[in-house]
């Protein structure tokens, strides 16, 4: 039996092997045969994606289908051609006629992808600059996109508006000599400085998420850090990417067990270290209400101007949600002396 719902951005299917009929039929070749216009290839990329569960788990394009299996499909619709411009208010820091730097907002995504078609950065910088972006007139969906960030990491990035900008600032990225700063709410106990090396890959279990991988798995990546300020049980750092993988300040905390404060998806949405009790519990709560994201800002960015050659660099404010949290820190959370 085949059951369809239609979305804005995706198609849900439900699937469900009859009672008493053993398919002896891989997952792939299943739902390839029921739902229509799905290529093997399209279906076995949404398994990869996490995009198909079976009986609520994830498993392999290759499981074979048992009588009573329940499959639930959600297969995202095809992305429009181009971006559009959106009316869409940007924090310009610093602009002339070959790049763009824009201090972003938590909570927008960087460019359109599936689930995200409008209300994002790119959709803004084409209000902004028009056809004065790196790729304006291609049929693409990031035009003068160099480097991203989470949806909900706020900070700075530079946006290239000439293609000899954007290749410049591109090779700039890949030889590692751009300079990137990041503070960072954490909780635990962390050193006054550090590095955190480990490949990043996606996790096994959920296909969603990132995690360190051993074995050769996944990328290389390498963080640095140096703690700028301790509380009790947490501490503000300052992180610097010597590689820039996916999630990885976010990842590298989470498996050194110093959660990014407010970061639900890595485990620093509860109280991890303390007492969680009374007042402090609730002050907590409250903060997590307030902030609602993980405590990650990208503070400073620096790099040669791709046609000037000379060595420019960006510092921001902290967003107003992630200076509450310092504040409240500071005030109720003063580290604890230690015996002399």
């Amino acid at each position: 039996m085949l059951v369809e719902k239609e979305h804005p951005n995706r198609t849900e299917y439900l699937l469900e092997v009859p009672e008493g009929q053993h398919s002896d039929i891989r997952l792939d070749k299943y739902i390839t045969s029921f739902v229509q216009n799905a290529t093997r290839n399209k279906v076995q990329k949404a398994i990869k994606e996490g995009h198909v569960l079976v009986n609520g788990n994830l498993e392999k394009a290759s499981y074979i289908m048992q009588p009573g299996d329940k499959i639930e499909i959600s297969l995202p619709k095809p992305p429009p051609p181009k971006a559009r411009p959106e009316p869409i208010p940007l924090d310009i820091v610093f602009e002339d006629e070959h790049i763009i730097i824009v201090n972003k907002d938590a909570d927008m995504v960087v460019h359109p992808a599936f689930g995200n078609w409008s209300g994002t950065l790119v959709n803004g910088l084409l209000y902004h600059a028009g056809a004065n972006l790196s790729n304006a007139d291609e049929e693409t969906l990031r035009p003068g996109i160099v480097h991203r960030l989470d949806k909900d990491t706020s900070g700075l990035l530079v946006v290239a508006k000439t293609e000899e900008a954007h290749a410049n600032l591109a090779g700039q990225f890949a030889k590692k000599t751009v300079e990137r700063t990041y503070w960072a709410i954490v909780w635990g106990k962390p050193p006054e400085s550090g590095t955190i090396e480990g490949s990043i890959g996606r996790s096994p279990q959920d296909r969603k998420v990132m995690t360190v991988l051993d074995g050769g798995k996944g990328k290389k990546a390498i963080t640095h850090f140096k703690r700028i300020e301790e509380f009790d049980h947490l501490a503000l750092l300052e992180v610097q990417l010597e590689t820039g993988r996916t999630h990885q300040i976010r990842v590298h905390m989470q498996n050194e067990r110093y959660y990014v404060f407010g970061d639900r998806t890595y485990g620093g949405d509860s109280v991890r270290y303390g007492p969680n009790s009374g007042s402090r519990k609730s002050m907590f709560n409250n903060l997590f209400a307030r902030l609602e994201r993980q405590a990650l800002h990208a503070k400073t960015l620096g790099f040669r101007h791709p046609a000037t050659g000379e060595f420019v660099s960006f510092d921001s404010t902290l967003p107003e949600d992630f200076e509450t949290v310092l504040e409240t820190l500071r005030t109720n959370c003063k580290p604890k002396l230690k015996n002399v």
